[in-house]
């Protein structure tokens, strides 16, 4: 029995490469688990090097590059971290894009760990309350976010968290933010 039911829901999640795994693999699961459609958008290759820390992880591949995907086809955006990933990803001028797409549509942007560079590089952070890795504060303050230290923090479509120990936090936020919501007569 799934805690949640998204059928119908389309999820992207986008990495560049050398992402945390268990922040790339926890999520997916938990996603596809609920009945998302859940697509792997790699900004660089499509044969990806997952990481564990510093460590080689697991091989896996990409769906589609972000180049040959539309942000338009998806209710919900999800960013592993990993220093080497959000470093990268965060100079890829179509994935600011993507991020500020999702923001001014209101849609479900979900990051944790490093994963917020991303946007900070996209100018999305301004007045937003939000947590990452710990060593991600001054740059989220200096672009005018309000970083706080809490295992999840929710901003309207904006679910952001601190590192893999709080993937269970951070899956149930983002399953529970995609459900369909009752409609009121």
């Amino acid at each position: 029995m799934h805690t949640a039911d998204i059928t119908g829901k389309r999820v992207a999640i986008l990495v560049y490469n050398h992402f945390e795994q268990a922040e790339f693999e926890e999520p997916l699961k938990a996603l596809k688990d609920a009945g998302a459609d859940v697509h792997v958008v790699s900004a660089s290759t499509t044969d990806l090097q997952g990481l564990n820390h510093i460590e080689k992880g697991g091989r896996f591949t990409a769906d589609v590059l972000l180049t040959n995907a539309k942000p338009e086809q998806y209710d919900a955006l999800v960013l592993p971290g990993g220093v080497v990933n959000a470093d990268k990803l965060r100079m890829v001028g179509e994935a600011q894009d993507w991020v500020n797409h999702f923001i001014d549509e209101g849609k479900l942007v979900a990051a944790i760990c490093h994963a917020p560079w991303l946007l900070v590089s996209a100018d999305a952070i301004e007045s937003r309350r939000l947590t990452s890795y710990y060593t991600l504060q001054d740059d989220i303050k200096n672009a005018g976010g309000d970083w706080t230290d809490q295992s999840v923090v929710i901003d309207g479509s904006l679910i952001t968290s601190r590192q893999p120990s709080d993937l269970a936090d951070f899956n149930k936020a983002v399953l529970n933010a995609l459900k369909p919501k009752p409609i009121i007569l």
